[in-house]
């Protein structure tokens, strides 16, 4: 993390000053906004939202271990007896700060955006990386405006490669982000229907994505998923300073596509083709289940050989994976139960590639699905819900549950194909929990997936003590 003086923070912002002299010589040891992770040695970074302020927490995070902390130039005087550095707005402060310091690094930035798959491909990424180098990663979801300029600032002088997402909640934002990061390379990893209620269309959510060219470093690598036509609109033709790598199912289309894929309970398994078939790498396999993780892969593979990675190190960071959490996270209950919870996110996009997994799992008793309300969606939002249920028609599950108001038209949809038995609807998940509980046996299979706003992995915890 971080560590540098007071007089050297001060350089690394603009128009910052220390509001009393004698302590410029003050080290700080990492960068904190929230006195809950207050570390000792830690620079505190009030921030301001619309229902919090920062500057009041000033006192406490001094007393908890801070060594000094920021103060906007427009609040009232900070408290005495505090080393204060006096800056025009905290967050831009932070952001410059973040900027600064990954300038100050050798470090070479892989950043990673897209609708879906950001945080598994980020991870993928980086345990691929790290069987070479010394890398720093996005931890959780530290993705915003906030988040990766703490994600910056966490990085080691030593690390080598720093593995970046950056997410969104409208235009510019990305943008901004790449700005800061400097990236030497940038993965898009899809277009999908997330932020429909923000930008209207899923043009304008890739111009969206696409803004993270912005920083781009020269002679860096564009790595995008060729199968999106809205992608492919937007790639220069010509005349530029970075390379262009493409990667998707389409072998036509894309310099990086897979084969021979098969998918277990534990793993799944492929080999990749690159452009014309010019070279073929196989026994790759990774700890996640799904083609659409295996897309991911791809882009996975196409950096580190970038980056100049032998096929044995992709193999074998691949397989050595580790997941961020509720990411098809494959758990037993206590009755032996198969759970797949996927319940941290959820868009048209993911929930289809996640019921299409589902199918392809063969082996169980009974196939369930749980699915909550799909989040963010605008005006469309029944339509996509209702795309879901009539997906689910054309598959084979056993029994359909829904949770929420929008999930209701899923299934609506169901009952349609599925016999009345078989599909139920609720508004409590402890209820929901009951209803599940009734028919599962231990050799069933049961899917979880909502956006995160549902808390859905309450219900999973629900499940997981079924006896």
């Amino acid at each position: 993390m971080i560590k540098r003086t007071l007089k050297q923070i001060c350089s690394m912002m603009n128009n910052a000053e220390p509001l009393t002299s004698g302590i410029q010589q003050i080290s700080i040891t990492g960068v904190s906004t929230d006195t809950r992770t207050i570390q000792a040695g830690n620079l505190f970074v009030p921030l301001m939202g619309e229902n919090y302020d920062g500057h009041q927490y000033a006192q406490q995070a001094y007393n908890l271990g801070a060594v000094a902390v920021l103060w906007q130039r427009d609040h009232k005087l900070s408290p005495v007896d505090i080393p204060v550095i006096l800056v025009d707005h905290t967050l831009e402060a932070l952001q410059q700060l973040a900027a600064s310091y990954r300038q100050q690094l050798p470090v070479r930035v892989i950043g990673i955006t897209g609708s879906n798959g950001k945080t598994s491909t980020k991870d993928m990424v980086a345990s691929v990386m790290g069987n070479r180098f010394r890398v720093h990663k996005t931890k959780g979801n530290l993705n915003n405006h906030i988040g990766l300029p703490q994600t910056l600032l966490q990085m080691d002088e030593t690390t080598e490669i720093a593995v970046v997402e950056m997410g969104m909640s409208g235009r510019g934002e990305i943008e901004l982000l790449s700005r800061m990061a400097c990236p030497d390379a940038v993965i898009i990893t899809n277009i999908g229907e997330a932020h429909m209620l923000q930008l209207g269309s899923r043009e304008e959510i890739a111009k969206a994505k696409f803004e993270i060219m912005a920083g781009l470093r020269n002679d860096g690598v564009l790595i995008y998923l060729g199968d999106e036509p809205l992608l492919r609109e937007l790639i220069p033709s010509q005349g530029t300073d970075f390379d262009i790598i493409s990667f998707g199912s389409d072998s036509m289309l894309n310099d990086y596509s897979p084969q021979d894929i098969h998918i277990d309970i534990k793993q799944t398994r492929f080999s990749v083709t690159t452009s014309n078939n010019s070279k073929l790498i196989t026994e790759l396999a990774i700890p996640l289940l799904g083609r659409h993780n295996v897309i991911n892969a791809l882009a996975a593979v196409a950096v580190a050989e970038f980056f100049g990675l032998d096929e044995s190190t992709i193999r074998s960071g691949l397989l050595q994976t580790e997941l961020t959490g509720m990411r098809i996270e494959l758990l037993q209950a206590k009755n032996g139960l198969t759970i797949l919870n996927d319940a941290y996110n959820a868009s048209p996009a993911s929930m289809k590639a996640a019921l299409l997994l589902l199918e392809e799992l063969l082996g169980y008793q009974h196939r369930l699905v749980v699915l909550g309300d799909m989040l963010e969606l605008g005006p469309q939002s029944e339509s996509f819900h209702r795309d879901i249920g009539k997906l689910i028609n054309s598959l084979n599950f056993d029994y359909i549950f829904t949770f929420g108001e929008m999930a209701a038209y899923i299934a609506e949809e169901c009952r349609a194909q599925y016999s009345p038995n078989h599909v139920f609807e609720a508004s409590d998940k402890a209820e929901l929990a009951k209803q599940i509980a009734t028919v599962v046996t231990p050799q069933d299979i049961v899917l979880v997936k909502a956006s995160r706003g549902k808390r859905l992995e309450e219900l999973v915890e629900a499940l997981m003590q079924i006896e």
